[in-house]
C-alpha cells in the first residue's frame, strides 16, 4: 500500500472517533458557510437598497442663483463629463424651473429624460411615462389630487397645451407636488436648451457613493458641487461592517472549537496506536514521515468535514433562507474560506499529536500494551 493510500484510509479504521471528529468540525463549517451566504445575501440586499430607486447623489452649480434649486444653471456638457468619472454608472441631467402651470402662476416644472425618471425616485401610479420631446406630462399625485387632474386631461404650461399621460407617486412631497416632462421640452420652453439645473448620479454596484462623490469633487470641485446623503451612507457602511465582523468572529470560534476537537481526536489516535508507531520507527520510518502521516490523517478528516459541512450549509440556506425572508448569496470566496479554515484546523490539530508521536522512544512504544 502506498504512503498516500495509507494516510487516506488510516483515519477511518476507528470509525466512531472519525465520525465524531467529522461531525464536530462539519458543524463549524456549516456555520461558516451558512453565515457567509446569509451575510453576503444581506450585503447584496443592502447594496441593492442603496443603489435602487433614487440617485445616490446630485450635482449642482457652484454659484448661488435664482433657479428652483437656488443655484445657477450649468452647461449641459457637464453630464458627459460626470458620466466618464470612474465609478459612475448613470448620470441624467434635470432642468427644474418655476413657471406657470395650469391655474398656478408659479409652480415647479421638472424636465428629465424619460429613461432617467427612476433616478428621481418616482414610480408610476397610473398611466405611462411621457415621451421624449412630446407635449406630454406626468403629475405628482398630490398635485393631481389638489387640482383635480386625471389622465387624458390637458394642462397649460407657459402658454402651451400638454396632455396628462400619467400620475406618479414619490416619497418626496416636493416631487409629489410637481410636474414632469422631457428635459428637451423644458429647454425649448425656456429657450435655453444648453442649460441644466442638476445631474442625478448613480454609482456602480459595489462602489461607495461618497468615494465617487469625492472623486468628482477632486476633478471638478472648482466648478460644481456634489450633494450627498453622507449620514445614510455611513450608517449603511457601519451595518455592513458589523455583519462582516460577526462572520469573522464566528469563523474564529469555529477554528478554535474545531482545532480543539481535532487535537483531541488525533491525541487519542496517537495514544491508541502507540505500539504501532513504535513498530514503524523500528522498521526505519523517520520522524518526518511519521509526522507527515499524523498531520495528513488530520487533514483528511478536516477536508472530509469541509466537504460535508459546505454541502449541508449550502442546502440548508438555499432551502430555508427564502422561507424566513433571506436570499443567501454564495460566492467562491465563502467556500475557499471554509476549506482554508478546515486546512488550518487540520494542520494545527494534527501538529501537536504528531510531535508527541515522533518523540516516543521506539523501545517504550514497543513495550506499550
Amino acid at each position: 500500500m502506498s504512503f498516500l493510500k495509507f494516510i487516506l484510509k488510516n483515519p477511518f479504521r476507528r470509525k466512531t472517533s472519525a465520525f465524531l471528529a467529522i461531525v464536530g468540525i462539519a458543524i463549524g463549517i456549516i456555520v461558516i458557510v451558512a453565515l457567509g451566504g446569509i451575510t453576503d445575501g444581506l450585503v447584496n440586499t443592502f447594496e441593492d437598497t442603496i443603489h435602487a430607486g433614487g440617485a445616490d447623489f446630485q450635482i449642482s452649480g457652484k454659484e448661488t442663483g435664482d433657479s428652483a434649486y437656488g443655484t445657477n444653471t450649468i452647461d449641459a456638457s457637464w453630464t458627459d463629463k460626470i458620466s466618464n468619472v470612474s465609478g459612475v454608472e448613470e448620470a441624467y441631467p434635470i432642468y427644474v424651473v418655476l413657471t406657470s402651470v395650469g391655474d398656478d402662476y408659479m409652480n415647479t416644472l421638472i424636465g428629465i429624460n424619460p429613461d432617467g425618471t427612476q433616478l428621481a425616485d418616482i414610480s408610476m401610479k397610473e398611466g405611462r411615462l411621457f415621451e421624449n420631446n412630446a407635449n406630454e406630462v406626468i403629475l405628482g399625485e398630490i398635485y393631481a389630487d389638489d387640482n383635480g387632474y386625471k389622465i387624458g386631461d390637458n394642462i397649460e404650461i407657459d402658454s402651451e397645451n400638454f396632455e396628462v399621460v400619467g400620475i406618479f407617486e414619490s416619497g418626496d412631497s416636493n416631487m409629489a407636488g410637481g410636474v414632469f416632462t422631457s428635459i428637451s421640452k423644458v429647454g425649448e420652453l425656456m429657450d435655453d436648451e444648453d442649460s441644466i439645473s442638476n445631474i442625478y448620479v448613480k454609482v456602480n454596484k459595489g462602489e461607495d457613493p461618497q468615494t465617487v462623490a469625492d472623486r468628482i469633487d477632486a476633478q471638478y470641485g472648482d466648478n460644481i458641487t456634489t450633494i450627498t446623503s453622507v449620514m445614510e451612507m455611513e450608517q449603511m457602511a457601519d451595518m455592513l461592517n458589523m455583519l462582516q465582523a460577526s462572520t469573522w468572529a464566528i469563523s474564529l470560534l469555529a477554528i478554535v472549537v474545531g482545532g480543539l476537537g481535532i487535537i483531541n481526536t488525533m491525541l487519542m489516535s496517537v495514544f491508541e496506536r502507540t505500539r504501532e508507531i513504535g513498530v514503524l520507527k523500528a522498521v526505519g520510518w523517520s520522524n518526518t514521515k511519521i509526522l507527515t502521516m499524523i498531520v495528513g490523517e488530520s487533514l483528511v478528516i478536516t477536508i472530509v468535514s469541509a466537504i460535508i459541512g459546505s454541502l449541508i450549509g449550502f442546502l440548508a440556506c438555499t432551502l430555508l433562507g427564502p422561507q424566513i425572508g433571506i436570499e443567501p448569496l454564495f460566492t467562491p470566496k465563502i467556500f475557499i474560506q471554509a476549506f482554508s479554515i478546515a486546512i488550518v484546523v487540520g494542520i494545527i490539530g494534527g501538529l501537536y499529536p504528531a510531535i508527541k508521536a515522533v518523540r516516543l522512544p521506539p523501545t517504550e512504544a514497543l513495550r506499550y500494551e
